[in-house]
């Protein structure tokens, strides 16, 4: 007949706070300094992922709002794709003049299609100076790189707090060391003469 072994059952480690005769003060502060350091650790972590998400999404809401699009001409001809388009070869920069909606003529840099005569129209992005800018992210890459940024920010901010709790925990073990080097000093003669001097 085969013997059954009893479940193992884990103790909860509550070594800290539970009432012992040999627990110190500083046993106490060590138990509180980790329950209160993982608990700021996991909360500073998610309110910095979930700022920085909304920092993020705020920037690229705000980008977008200070931009528009125009339909601008090209007032000189650009020179035909120097090779078979493969290396991006088949967009030049070239000169382009707009209107805003308020009559004001614009001109300036933009990235049109190599070969595009005089008087080609093309689609500019503008910002309300009147220079031309790059295409703002759209709605969908806004929200990647608004959870992006939170899901690389909050970590960070979480370890950071835990490295600090760690910190203060490693003062304190030394602290307390170098305590019972000092009650050693003390008591470590007397057990040697306890012993007999073999000890």
């Amino acid at each position: 007949m085969a013997r059954t072994l009893p479940a193992t059952v884990t103790p909860v480690r509550l070594w800290h706070w539970r009432r012992n005769p040999l627990r110190r003060r500083s046993d106490v502060i060590e138990g509180w300094i980790i329950a209160v350091g993982w608990i700021l650790a996991v909360v500073c972590a998610v309110l910095a992922g979930v700022t920085a998400a909304r920092v993020t999404d705020a920037a690229s809401a705000a980008r977008a709002s200070q931009v528009h699009t125009a339909t601008a001409v090209v007032t000189d001809g650009t020179p035909a794709p120097a090779g078979d388009g493969k290396y991006g070869d088949w967009q030049v920069r070239a000169t382009v003049r707009w209107t805003d909606p308020d009559g004001s003529v614009h001109t300036g840099q933009a990235v049109v299609p190599a070969g595009a005569s005089a008087g080609t129209r093309v689609p500019v992005w503008a910002d309300r100076a009147g220079h031309v800018v790059g295409a703002p992210v759209s709605a969908t890459a806004a929200t990647v790189q608004a959870a992006l940024t939170g899901i690389l920010v909050g970590p960070l901010v979480g370890a950071a707090v835990w490295a600090v709790g760690k910190g203060i925990r490693v003062r304190l073990v030394r602290r307390r060391l170098a305590e019972w080097d000092e009650e050693w000093k003390k008591t470590g003669p007397r057990w040697g003469n306890l012993s007999g001097g073999r000890g």
